[in-house]
């Protein structure tokens, strides 16, 4: 297996794990806080294992696996130090406090994630289907605010001590109701005059808005993001299954975090998948959560296992 460490911009380096046969699928995962891609990759691929004892590369020998690092940003949480971070945040168990700092680095992020994706898809050729995305911690944070952007499904989506930025914000943006003028008809005959105006709204601007799309409008919006596409209900991630694990004793992120992610990506129209793990602090639950993401890959998101692997004990 082939890895390798490539330039992501002129302080961020991308790691690399290359398939051990035909590159077929594609796993983007973001790092969290102050931590990076090539440290993050590594022990999760090393120490990521079954309860068979299988690393995830064996499991998916199709699969590239790709582990951006974050921009180093002062970070308010401590103290002004520079630490990579995706966004920066003022308090780590309460992202809702002084959310304003988080919108530059999201912004920023999503660039840098949206590109990667394309790449993958327009320039290496794999269907958007064969791609998972996700992180832990700020990374599943940040790659969870980029899927409510993408104009396409993927996948699937795997996150582990989730939470999602301005996720209350989201939830009220989809609880709105569409705005009615009362002097609607009143101006349906007024209306006509404004054939040649090309400032009028037209009338799919007028149609009532699905949750799903109140959502993706306002992320969009929060990320700077300009789609060059509508939100109808094809141009947006909202098939894409999610899969989100959590700690039960995770002080950095507490669980109810990633619930209310949940809560709000389900909202948002799309299907999630909700483990929480007995004990576990801000990590990931070896073996169980390992096994778990295995067999939501296999059963959600359709992907196959390698044959050898599809012998075991893992269900």
């Amino acid at each position: 297996m082939e890895n390798k460490l490539s330039t992501l911009a002129s302080d961020q380096l991308i790691y690399i794990v290359q398939p051990t046969q035909k590159h077929t699928h594609t796993f983007i995962l973001l790092h969290g806080l102050s931590s990076n891609g090539q440290k993050f990759g590594q022990e999760l691929l090393e120490t990521g294992l079954t309860s068979t004892g299988q690393t995830l590369s064996e499991l998916f020998p199709g699969a590239r696996f790709i582990f951006p690092t974050a921009k180093r940003r002062r970070s308010s949480a401590f103290g002004r130090k520079k630490l990579t971070q995706w966004f920066d945040i003022a308090r780590l168990p309460d992202p809702s406090f002084r959310k304003e700092t988080q919108l530059q680095g999201l912004a920023e992020s999503a660039i840098v994630i949206r590109e990667l994706l394309r790449q993958e898809i327009e320039v290496v050729g794999i269907p958007a289907t064969n791609i998972i995305l996700g992180g832990i911690s700020q990374g599943s944070a940040m790659s969870l605010s980029v899927l409510l952007t993408l104009e396409y499904p993927l996948g699937g989506y795997l996150g582990m001590c989730s939470y999602l930025p301005y996720q209350q914000d989201i939830e009220d943006a989809m609880n709105e109701e569409d705005a009615m003028n009362e002097q609607d008809a009143m101006n349906e005959e007024a209306s006509m005059d404004e054939e040649d105006d090309p400032f009028a709204a037209s009338d799919d601007d007028n149609l009532p808005r699905t949750p799903a799309q109140k959502a993706v409008d306002f992320e969009r919006d929060l990320l700077c993001v300009d789609a060059h596409t509508g939100s109808s209900e094809e141009q947006i991630a909202s098939s894409t299954p999610i899969f989100l694990g959590h700690g039960e004793a995770d002080e950095k992120k507490p669980y109810q975090l990633g619930e209310a992610a949940g809560r709000t990506m389900r909202l948002a129209g799309y299907q999630v998948e909700w483990r929480l793990y007995a004990g576990l602090g801000h990590w990931y639950k070896i073996p169980d959560e390992i096994d778990d993401i295995v067999e939501f890959i296999q059963k959600k998101v359709g992907w196959e296992i390698a044959a050898a692997a599809s012998s075991g004990t893992l269900t």
